[in-house]
C-alpha cells in the first residue's frame, strides 16, 4: 500500500496488550526460568490504533475473543502490519522498547516480511528527555496533561485479573479490554499533542510536497521571531502561534565574508 505524500505524512498512534507467558516456577522471589518451564509463550492479545486527527468514532481495535486458538495472532498481526505499512510516523508510549518491538517479533515468527519503513516517537523518551515528571507511566502523565481522555485507572477487573478474564474467555473482560486499549489510544494523542512542542525528533514537513511550511500540530500560523545561532551561522527562526513549537530556517544569513572571518576555538 503506497504512503501519500501529497497531504503531509501519515501519523497512527498504537497500543497493544500482551498474552503473559505460562510457567512452572518453584518459588515466588528471585525466579530464572528455564526454557523448559515454560509452558505457553507470550502473544498479542488485542490492539487499538488511530490516525492523528482523526475523529474519535475511527479508532480501529481488533482482539482475539472469538479466535479459536488464542494464540494464534495472524489475523489481528496482518491488521497491525497493514497499518505499520501505510503509515509514515509511528506514536507509542514506550512504543521503541516494548509495542514495536514485540509486534516486530510476531511478524518474524508469523513468517512475515517487514513492512516498509516508518519514523518512531515515543512519547515516554520526550518525558525521560525534556522532562522530570514524578512519574513517566502513562497513567501518571495523562491525569496531570490531559483534559479530555485520562488512561483507564477505576476497572471492574483490576491488575492482571483483566488479562486473566480475558483469556478466560469472560465477555465483560473482553468488553472492558476494549474499553482500556482505546482510551489509552485516545489518551496517547491528547499526551503527545500536549509534548509535541518540546519534540524535534520528527520534521513533519519532510513528508508534504511543496513550499508552505506547516507545524507538526498542522497549523500554518507560523511567524518569525529572532534568529538562531551556530558556530557557523544565523538562522531565521520561527515560533507556532498555535503550539509554541520552535523551528529555524536551513538558510545560512551570514554573508561569505561573515563566513570566511569566522574563527574557532582550536581545541
Amino acid at each position: 500500500m503506497s504512503k501519500n505524500k501529497q497531504t503531509g505524512p501519515k501519523v497512527l498512534l498504537i497500543d497493544i496488550e500482551t498474552m503473559p507467558m505460562l510457567a512452572s516456577v518453584w518459588g515466588l522471589w528471585d525466579n530464572n526460568v528455564p526454557l523448559n518451564m515454560i509452558e505457553r509463550d507470550w502473544s498479542i492479545l488485542s490492539f487499538a490504533a488511530k490516525w492523528l486527527g482523526s475523529p474519535e468514532s475511527e479508532v480501529m481495535y481488533m482482539d482475539q475473543r472469538n479466535i479459536k486458538d488464542i494464540q494464534d495472532d495472524s489475523k489481528l498481526l496482518k491488521k497491525i502490519w497493514e497499518l505499520l505499512d501505510e503509515c509514515d510516523i509511528v506514536i507509542g508510549q514506550n512504543s521503541n522498547k516494548f509495542d514495536l518491538k514485540k509486534i516486530n517479533a510476531r511478524f518474524i515468527m508469523h513468517g512475515m516480511k517487514p513492512p516498509s519503513s516508518y519514523k518512531k516517537i515515543d512519547t515516554l523518551v520526550i518525558a525521560k528527555k525534556h522532562f522530570a515528571f514524578t512519574s513517566n507511566k502513562l497513567e501518571y502523565m495523562t491525569a496531570k496533561l490531559c483534559n479530555k481522555y485520562k488512561k483507564l485507572v477505576d476497572k471492574k477487573f483490576p491488575g492482571f485479573l483483566l488479562w486473566q478474564q480475558c483469556m478466560k474467555g469472560n465477555i465483560k473482560a473482553w468488553q472492558e479490554m476494549k474499553s482500556y486499549n482505546i482510551l489509552d489510544v485516545l489518551s496517547l494523542e491528547e499526551l503527545y499533542l500536549k509534548m509535541a512542542p518540546w519534540d524535534n525528533s520528527v520534521n513533519f514537513n519532510l513528508f508534504k510536497d511543496g513550499e508552505t511550511s506547516t507545524c507538526n500540530c498542522g497549523s500554518e500560523e507560523i511567524i518569525k521571531r529572532g534568529f538562531s545561532y551556530t558556530v557557523a551561522g544565523k538562522y531565521q527562526r520561527f515560533v507556532c502561534k498555535q503550539c509554541g513549537t520552535w523551528s529555524r530556517s536551513n538558510v545560512n544569513l551570514f554573508s561569505k565574508e561573515k563566513k570566511v572571518s569566522l574563527r574557532r576555538n582550536d581545541k
